[in-house]
C-alpha cells in the first residue's frame, strides 16, 4: 500500500495492453500501431522491414567516436611476457575494441562472446540518458573509489524490465561492440555468440543487420541443465549460441569436421586384419532423386551371389569404380563372401565427423560442471556466477579454428577465462598454435564473496588468475623435467645462448615454446600517454593561448617512455605480440672497437641461468640489446626498436652520434618527441635531411 487512489490512466493501459498485446513496445502504448490494428487507413513514412531502436542513432555515434585510449603493459601480472602470444587486456570493451582496429583489423579467425543475457537483474554500461556526450560517457566509466576501483555505480546500470527502454538499452549496448567485432574477423572468420530466450530474438535481428543475413550460419542449441528447475512447471534446459560468418562465400574454410569421438572410434573394427588397420562399413547405396542409368546394376558377391539396388534405392558409385574398389579390397562381401557389399571407411583415412545444431551436454559439458571445474582450480567455492565448461569453448574452437595455423581468437567479455583456458588446453591435445586475445571490465566482485575475500577483487583479478593457474597446471610436468635437468647441470638451457650442441639448443627452445604457450601478455586500457587537442574547451582567446601553452609540451604528466612506446606500436598498426626491444645507440667506440648488439641474459649466482618464475624463463630471448662498447656508456642514447628495427623511437634523449647510428640502421620509420631537440631547430633539420636521403621516413611528436 501507497496511499495513494488507484490510477485509473494505468488501469485503463493494462485493459488495452490486454486487449491488444501487439501495440504495447517496451511497456509502452504505439498509438500508430494500435491506429492500424482499429482497420484506420493510414500511411507510415519510411515503411520497410528494419530493426529500430530509441537510441539506434548514438550507437552509431558511439561507433563513429574515435578513441584516444591506449594499452598500458603490465609485465609484472604477465606470465612469459617477451615470448608469449597470447593476450589479457584489462577495460572496457567498447574502447579496447577501437584501440584494436589498426592492430587486427581484419586478423582474427573466431570471435566467441557471452554476453550479459539482459535478464532483468544484470547490470552492464550503456548510456542512462541518449544526449550524454562522449566526455560524460568517459568519465562515469572511470569513476573509481578511494582503492582505485571501477565503481559499481558509476561504471555500471541495472537494466531492470521496469526501465521504459529495457530493451534499447540492450541494444545500444551490443551493437556498436558487434560492429567493430566483425571489422577484426578475417574472411574466413566466424563469430559464435551466446544468448538465452530474454534476447535471442532481437540479437538474431541486429546480427542480421550487422553480418547480413545471409551470413547466417546456424542457431546452436546448448543442453546447459542435467535436470529440470524445480521453482518452474516448464523451465529451460538450453541456451543458444547463434553462428554467423564473416562471408558466407568463404564459409568452406571457416569451419571444418569435429574429430572423431572415442565412441565413434570403437565402431571400428579391422574383422579381415587389413594391413591399412581399423576400418568401418558404410552402405553403398543412395537415393534414386537424379540418378543416372549407369547406377543401376547387379554386383557378384566372392561367393557369387548377386545384389541389385534396393526398390527406390540406386548405387551411389559407378561399376567401373566399384570394381577398382574390390581390387584394392575397399568393399566388404562379409566373412563369407555372400552378404550385401559395403563400403570399407578406413580410421586413417577419417577427416572426422560433421556436427549439427544439438549439442548435449554429454558432449559440451553443462553449467554445473562449469562450476565445479572452475571452483577447483581456484580452490575454492563459488568464484563465479555461471562459468561457461570449458568443453564447451573447445567445441566451438575445434569447429572453427585449425591446429595447423596461428589462428587468433578473440573473446572481449571474457568473464572468468574459460576461453583462454579451452586453447591452451587444445594446443595441448592436438598440437595447435592458436593464440588467444581476451578482454574483460575491471569489475568489482561482491564483497561477501569467497573470491572478493580471497583478494579477488575485480573479476578481471579472477579471469588472470584462472589463466596462470590452468597455464601453471597444464605445463607442470614439463617444468619439473626441465629443473632436474638444470639441477643435474644438463645443457637443456631456457635461453638462446650456444649450447654444445645444436640438439641441446633444439631442445631448450622447444620447451620455452610450449611454456610460452601457457603464458600471457596483460595490458590494461589507460588515457593516452599525449595530450589531446580540446576544441570543445576554447571559448575565447585567453582559452586558445592557454591550450597552446599547454601543448608546448605534448606529453602527458607521468608517463614513462615504456609506455609511450606501446602506444605507438599500437596505434602504428603493429599487433601486441610484436617484438621491442630497448637499444643504447650514439656511444663512441673505442679505437678499432666495432658497433655491434650484444645481448644480456640473466643468470644466478652459480652461472647457471637464472631460475625460472613459475616456471617460465625471467628475460629469456633478453631485450636489452646495446650497440657500445664499455667505454662512454653515460653517452648512450636509450631508444626502441619495434619489429626488428622496423620503426625505432627516441623518445628519452637524442644526439648526432644517435642519429647516425639510425641512419645506418635503414629502419622504415623513426619516431622522435620533438622536446628532444631542446630548441636545436639545426639538429632537428639536419635529422630531417639525413632521414629523407636514407629513404627513412622521420615524424615528431
Amino acid at each position: 500500500m501507497d496511499g495513494k487512489s488507484a490510477d485509473i490512466r494505468q488501469a485503463q493501459l493494462d485493459r488495452l495492453r490486454e486487449l491488444f498485446p501487439e501495440v504495447v513496445s517496451e511497456g509502452k502504448i504505439d498509438w500508430e500501431k494500435l491506429r492500424l490494428t482499429l482497420g484506420e487507413d493510414i500511411t507510415i513514412d519510411n515503411e520497410r522491414y528494419v530493426l529500430n531502436w530509441a537510441g539506434k542513432s548514438d550507437a552509431f555515434r558511439a561507433i563513429q567516436t574515435p578513441t584516444t585510449a591506449t594499452l598500458k603493459p603490465q609485465p609484472e601480472q604477465s606470465v612469459d611476457f617477451e615470448n608469449t602470444r597470447n593476450i589479457f587486456i584489462e577495460g572496457e570493451n567498447l574502447e579496447v575494441l577501437k584501440v584494436l582496429q589498426k592492430s587486427y583489423y581484419g586478423k582474427v579467425k573466431m570471435i566467441c562472446i557471452d554476453p550479459p543475457y539482459n535478464t532483468g537483474n544484470d547490470s552492464f554500461i550503456y548510456p542512462d540518458k541518449f544526449s550524454e556526450s562522449k566526455d560524460e560517457y568517459l568519465r562515469r566509466i572511470g569513476d573509481k573509489d578511494e582503492a582505485g576501483y571501477l565503481t559499481k555505480e558509476g561504471f555500471f546500470r541495472k537494466n531492470s524490465r521496469e526501465n521504459g527502454q529495457y530493451h534499447s538499452n540492450w541494444l545500444s549496448m551490443m551493437y556498436p561492440r558487434l560492429f567493430l567485432a566483425r571489422n577484426l574477423l578475417r574472411d574466413d572468420g566466424v563469430i559464435f555468440v551466446s544468448i538465452d530466450d530474454n534476447e535471442v530474438h532481437n540479437l538474431r535481428l541486429m546480427m542480421n543487420e550487422i553480418f547480413g543475413e545471409e551470413n547466417f550460419v546456424a542457431s546452436v542449441v546448448w543442453q546447459k541443465r542435467t535436470s529440470p528447475d524445480a521453482r518452474l512447471r516448464l523451465g529451460p534446459a538450453h541456451d543458444y549460441l547463434l553462428v554467423y560468418c564473416r562471408a558466407i562465400e568463404m564459409s568452406g574454410d571457416a569451419f571444418r569436421l569435429l574429430p572423431l569421438s572415442e565412441e565413434r572410434q570403437e565402431a571400428y573394427g579391422n574383422p579381415d586384419n587389413d594391413p591399412r588397420g581399423p576400418w568401418a562399413s558404410r552402405d553403398m547405396t543412395g537415393q534414386v532423386g537424379h540418378a543416372t542409368p549407369s547406377q543401376f546394376y547387379e554386383i557378384t558377391t566372392p561367393a557369387g551371389v548377386k545384389y541389385s539396388p534396393p526398390e527406390g534405392r540406386c548405387w551411389a558409385i559407378s561399376k567401373g569404380t566399384v570394381q577398382k574398389l574390390v581390387s584394392d579390397n575397399r568393399i566388404w562381401f562379409g566373412k563369407d563372401g555372400k552378404t550385401r557389399p559395403r563400403l570399407k571407411l578406413f580410421l586413417s583415412e577419417s577427416k572426422g565427423t560433421p556436427s549439427w545444431t544439438w549439442w548435449a551436454n554429454e558432449e559440451v559439458g553443462h553449467n554445473q560442471e562449469a562450476t565445479k571445474e572452475l571452483n577447483a582450480l581456484m580452490g575454492m567455492g563459488e568464484v563465479f556466477d555461471n562459468p561457461k565448461p570449458t568443453r564447451l569453448i573447445k567445441r566451438i574452437l575445434q569447429l572453427s579454428t585449425f591446429n595447423e595455423n596461428s589462428d587468433i581468437v578473440l573473446d572481449f567479455f571474457a568473464g572468468s577465462g574459460t576461453t583462454a583456458q579451452a586453447v591452451m588446453e587444445l594446443n595441448k591435445e592436438d598440437g595447435g598454435n592458436r593464440q588467444f586475445i581476451l578482454v574483460q571490465l575491471p569489475e568489482k566482485t561482491d564483497e561477501e564473496s569467497e573470491a572478493h575475500k580471497a583478494g579477488y577483487k575485480t573479476i578481471a583479478d579472477i579471469c588472470k588468475e584462472r589463466i596462470r593457474r590452468a597455464g601453471r597446471k597444464m605445463s607442470e610436468p614439463l617444468i619439473t623435467q626441465m629443473a632436474a635437468d638444470n639441477a643435474d647441470k644438463k645443457k637443456r638451457q631456457l635461453t638462446m645462448e650456444l649450447t654444445a650442441s645444436s640438439a641441446d639448443k633444439e631442445s631448450a627452445a622447444s620447451d620455452s615454446s610450449k611454456l610460452s604457450a601457457v603464458g600471457f601478455k596483460v595490458f590494461t586500457l589507460q588515457p593516452s600517454n599525449f595530450k589531446v587537442w580540446r576544441t570543445d574547451t576554447i571559448e575565447n582567446g585567453d582559452d586558445l593561448v592557454k591550450q597552446m601553452d599547454a601543448f608546448a609540451d605534448p606529453v602527458r604528466a607521468g608517463s614513462d617512455a615504456d609506455a609511450m612506446a606501446w602506444e605507438i606500436l599500437v596505434k602504428s598498426g603493429y599487433e601486441l605480440t610484436t617484438k621491442m626491444e630497448k637499444l643504447k645507440l650514439g656511444v663512441a667506440t673505442q679505437s678499432g672497437a666495432k658497433n655491434t648488439p650484444t645481448m644480456s641474459l640473466p643468470h644466478d649466482s652459480s652461472g647457471n641461468p637464472a631460475v625460472p618464475r613459475d616456471g617460465f624463463p625471467i628475460g629469456a630471448f633478453g631485450n636489452d640489446s646495446t650497440v657500445s662498447s664499455e667505454k662512454g656508456q653515460n653517452n648512450s642514447v636509450p631508444m626502441y626498436s619495434i619489429a626488428g628495427g622496423e620503426v625505432i623511437l627516441a623518445l628519452e634523449k637524442i644526439s648526432q652520434k644517435a642519429i647516425d647510428d639510425v641512419v645506418k640502421m635503414k629502419p622504415k620509420l623513426f619516431i622522435c618527441l620533438d622536446r628532444l631537440f631542446a630548441g636545436n631547430d639545426q639538429l632537428k633539420t639536419n635529422t630531417a635531411l639525413q632521414m629523407r636521403d636514407a629513404g627513412v621516413e622521420f615524424k615528431t611528436v
